[in-house]
């Protein structure tokens, strides 16, 4: 077994190292054809089908019928390789295009996630991976319903798993929607469905076999696609192509600008626009129901002026539009009015400094971002512990000790991008700084009109005070925007753009893979397997698997077309979600022998129904698909860290129902002393497979 594993290793070796240098020479090809004349589009077209025909390639080839292999790789993956899949699996959309965005807008206050998503694996290594490896099943329902006992508790793991990898994979469609639809110029809708079918190519046919081998692919082309742009900026604005290690002379320079911009002018004439416009939003709202006719008799009146004047077709249209739009009701009004208020309010103060950690206007609003810098951290930490898709990972390795191992080079393949993220971020900022604003509207290059097309709340510029002169309050980037814009915003060849494009693509489609899986599986292993049909034979099992994940899928990409919020926000959702309902009952189930069922069915229910009541009565998306009573924010915490409440909570319900509840039995006892002893040199456990 040991000298065919070190042969499988060795070709493993063989076949990347033939992949990445042949992705390179296909790089260098398509930027000989830009030089040459070929359209963008087309080099759009080429990343996009290459990689998609690529990862469907590995897909077709690692096809298997075999329920190990289907479910946990054959749980031959060695550590580095394992290491190199859980990075893709983990650089999901958030980090690949959401990091530095988040970054480039909070500027210390994004450090939070790289803290938390980082110091997770610390979490991972030493309390979770090598005692789950150790137990050697499939799924971590699997391990809830053999530690607790009953199909109580395992159920509570499946519909758990269902909602923190629904919420995530739903952020990784928006992601991938968004890719295809910029960069082939289909609408966003259409562009989540074509993204859908690379998805799938990736893990219908062969399940985790396939997803694994997709995942060591796709983190090569996502981190050189991230890192080369990057470098590029380096050398401009530096000549060091090291950013991980000067961009504080850049910070300087953005901190510099930010203190111009802060006074100048044309910037103070537009932040007072603002909050006149914020005013009048306000007035507007306190004079309700009155002000809603008069309001809406004005628009009326303007369009019969501008009929009676011949007016401009389009200025006609335009208020065609306006009246059309208007909100239908007082209480509609007063929801429109009450965001444009928020929106005008937040465009009214200076650039935020970007290296001032907890910035505020006073000690309350400091301490406030305090809280939430530690709300973020807490629940990336705990929920990096205990995401169902990153620790189903951990089964597929040889021994425990490759898993232990493995954690190991999961954290250098993540710490190569997130020790670049807050690089790029000040890089892109300080271009935007320079090269866009104080530049004159007539002279917008072409690609702020192309992203506009694809999501005007992604990026919108207008010109607030006439003066054709772009100020920083007249720009709105979303953070899901920088990454992807970078090398447009630089200058760089086009070729460099598709290559991000790629990358951001890849990294979607492992995360989405990877999460559709976890979803498939627990339906197909631990509902349909374990507790409705016993018998079912191994093809059985695949065929409901594949029909489970084809159907999720669809329903994924159907709620993504609605956008629902923002990548980053839908990620950590998700890791609040499943710190509250797993790592509680994961923890101690492996940790005390005396944690029980009803302990565990208590303290996942009211942990994960506390983490849910705080999102869906705090999110605005939520309030409105929900429609539920808004609430105010428990310490000012934002909707993102409720798993700081779900996990202690969670907590102290296991331990204290456990206290009054009777022990499990000696066979659950003597399974928590199997998982808590593993040997670390040679244990091929190949328990249920």
């Amino acid at each position: 077994m040991a000298a065919s594993q070190k042969e499988f290793n060795q070709q493993l070796k063989k076949y990347y190292s033939f992949y990445t240098g042949g992705f390179v020479i296909f790089v260098v090809l398509l930027a000989i054809g830009e030089k040459m004349g070929m359209p963008n589009k087309w080099i759009g077209y080429c990343f996009l089908v290459f990689t998609i025909l690529l990862y469907a390639g590995i897909g077709i080839m690692s096809r298997t019928l075999e329920v190990a292999e289907y479910y946990v790789a054959g749980r031959r993956v060695p550590a580095f390789f394992n290491g190199m899949a859980t990075g893709a699996d983990w650089m999901s959309a958030a980090s690949f295009i959401g990091m530095a965005g988040t970054l480039y807008l909070s500027g210390f206050d994004g450090l939070a996630f790289i803290m938390g998503w980082t110091g997770g694996y610390v979490l991972v290594a030493l309390l979770l991976a090598p005692y789950l490896r150790k137990f050697g099943q499939f799924t971590i329902p699997d391990f809830l319903g053999a530690r607790y006992g009953g199909n109580i508790v395992r159920s509570l793991g499946v519909i758990a798993a269902i909602i923190a990898s629904f919420t995530y994979v739903v952020a990784q469609i928006y992601g991938v929607g968004l890719i295809t639809s910029r960069f082939t110029g289909l609408e966003f809708g259409i562009g989540v469905f074509v993204g859908l079918a690379g998805i799938l190519v990736c893990s219908f046919l062969g399940g985790m076999k396939a997803v694994t081998w997709t995942q060591v692919a796709q983190y090569v082309i996502l981190i050189i696609a991230y890192m080369i742009p990057v470098v590029w900026l380096s050398v401009k604005h530096t000549g060091i192509p090291l950013p991980q290690l000067v961009y504080g002379t850049v910070l300087e320079k953005v901190t510099e600008r930010e203190k111009v911009l802060t006074n100048d002018p044309g910037e103070k004439a537009v932040r007072q626009i603002f909050a006149d416009r914020a005013k009048a939003a306000d007035e507007k709202i306190k004079a309700l129901p009155a002000s809603y006719q008069v309001e809406k008799d004005a628009v009326a009146k303007k369009l019969e002026d501008l009929k009676a004047a011949s007016a401009p077709k389009g200025e006609i249209d335009a208020a065609e539009k306006a009246l059309k739009d208007f909100p239908a009701s007082p209480e509609a009004a007063k929801a429109k009015w009450t965001a444009d208020k928020a929106g005008a309010a937040g465009r009214t103060a200076p650039p935020k400094p970007h290296a001032t950690p907890y910035p505020g206007k006073d000690e309350a609003a400091r301490n406030n971002a305090k809280w939430n810098f530690i709300g973020i951290v807490f629940c990336m930490m705990f929920g990096t512990a205990a995401l169902p898709h990153i620790l189903m990972r951990y089964y597929t390795t040889p021994s425990v000790h490759e898993a232990r191992v493995s954690v190991f080079w999961s954290l250098f393949f993540i710490f190569l991008l997130y020790f670049t993220a807050p690089a790029l971020a000040v890089l892109a900022k300080y271009d935007v700084y320079t090269l866009i604003v104080g530049s004159k509207f007539a002279d917008l290059p072409a690609w702020v009109n192309a992203w506009r097309t694809v999501d005007p709340g992604l990026l919108n510029i207008t010109d607030i005070n006439k003066d054709g002169i772009v100020q920083l309050a007249e720009i709105v980037i979303g953070g899901d925007l920088i990454v992807l814009a970078t090398p447009e915003i630089a200058g760089l060849p086009y070729v460099i753009s598709g290559l991000v494009a790629a990358g951001g693509l890849a990294a979607a489609l492992s995360t989405a893979d990877g999460l559709l899986l976890t979803i498939a599986n627990a339906l197909s292993h631990d509902l349909y397997y374990k507790m409705i049909n016993p018998n079912a034979s191994p093809g059985m099992r695949i065929t409901v698997s594949k029909i489970l994940l084809l159907g999720v899928a669809v329903i994924a990409a159907y709620v993504t077309s609605l956008k629902p919020g923002n990548i980053l926000f839908l990620v950590g959702a998700a890791f609040s979600i499943a710190a509250s309902a797993f790592f509680p009952a994961l923890v101690m189930g492996i940790f005390w022998k005396r944690a029980s069922k009803i302990g565990a069915i208590a303290g996942i229910v009211a942990g994960l129904g506390t983490c849910l009541y705080y999102m869906v009565h705090t999110y605005p998306v939520f309030i409105q698909w929900f429609g539920t009573t808004p609430i105010q924010k428990w310490f000012g915490l934002e909707p993102i860290s409720a798993g700081m409440f779900g996990v202690p909570i969670g907590l102290v319900t296991i331990f204290v129902v456990s206290l009054v509840t009777p022990a499990p039995d000696k066979e659950v006892q003597e399974l928590v002393d199997h998982v808590r002893y593993p040997n670390l040199v040679g244990d091929i456990d190949t328990k249920g497979t």
